[in-house]
């Protein structure tokens, strides 16, 4: 009774962005990862001193310092930031042989060690990864290439005018979408907007990286005198790739949109 008392706490808290002194708490019981973590006890100690037979761990710490280098806990190569980074991606290689490492899930794992200790963290990726966004991270990357191909009915149906100017232009969604999604928009966003992005993420799935993609392409590509900013294949992929410099903050999102 409590656990769920707690739970729609955190669901209502959504709404108006969780307080970021309670995220280390309410991002894993949303997702599940709290309960993954109590029933796999000391199953992530395990993981991170296990041998490295695949040969993930040199690839790691080849991208553990292009993360984020301007924060404070990811500047330093002896730092603890780099640390739990590789630990917690080393650890994922371990419990998820066959699809092992993918680059995306670098600054995916580096957002959440902001916010929670690195056991957590961890747990918050599997639940990521397996349930939130399946085959995303996977050798063939399929969940993730037909999210992106969704993403053009979508366009068309709420941001029809972005829409048409993309198919004139030769531009598929999977040609900029895929790292948007991949990533959930760390690499996109400032950071007070993706941490209530993610608060919304962690409560009601995809559909609020949907939602976000296209609130992004109406304020790349909404109005008529910025398509014609874009007239050419190149110029649409810039600006829709370096969305960070062409806005200066999304609007805050409320629940998520209806895509169907």
């Amino acid at each position: 009774m409590l656990l769920n008392l707690i739970l729609e706490f955190f669901t209502c808290q959504c709404q108006k962005g969780i307080p970021a002194s309670v995220r280390a708490k309410g991002w894993p019981l949303l997702c599940g990862a709290k309960d993954r973590k109590e029933k796999n006890d000391k199953l992530y100690e395990r993981l991170v001193k296990a041998p490295d037979h695949q040969g993930w761990t040199d690839i790691i710490k080849r991208d553990t310092d292009r993360q984020f280098p301007f924060h404070e806990m990811f500047q330093s190569k002896d730092g603890h930031g780099q640390k739990d980074l590789l630990e917690v991606l080393k650890a994922y290689t371990q419990y998820r042989p066959d699809e092992g490492y993918c680059q995306a899930q670098g600054p995916v794992a580096a957002v959440l060690l902001m916010n929670m200790p690195a056991e957590e963290a961890f747990w918050c990726l599997v639940q990521i990864s397996e349930l939130y966004l399946p085959g995303y991270y996977s050798p063939l990357l399929e969940g993730v290439l037909f999210d992106a191909a969704f993403l053009s009915s979508i366009f068309k149906k709420l941001c029809p005018a972005a829409h048409k100017h993309l198919q004139n232009q030769g531009v598929e969604p999977l040609m900029f979408a895929t790292d948007w999604l991949m990533c959930l928009y760390s690499r996109h966003l400032p950071f007070d907007t993706l941490l209530r992005v993610w608060d919304l993420f962690f409560c009601y799935g995809v559909r609020v990286l949907f939602q976000v993609a296209v609130v992004l392409v109406r304020r790349c590509l909404g109005e008529g005198r910025l398509r014609k900013e874009c007239d050419g294949q190149m110029e649409t992929l810039e600006r829709l790739r370096g969305v960070k410099q062409c806005m200066f903050r999304v609007p805050v999102l409320g629940g998520p949109a209806k895509t169907n």
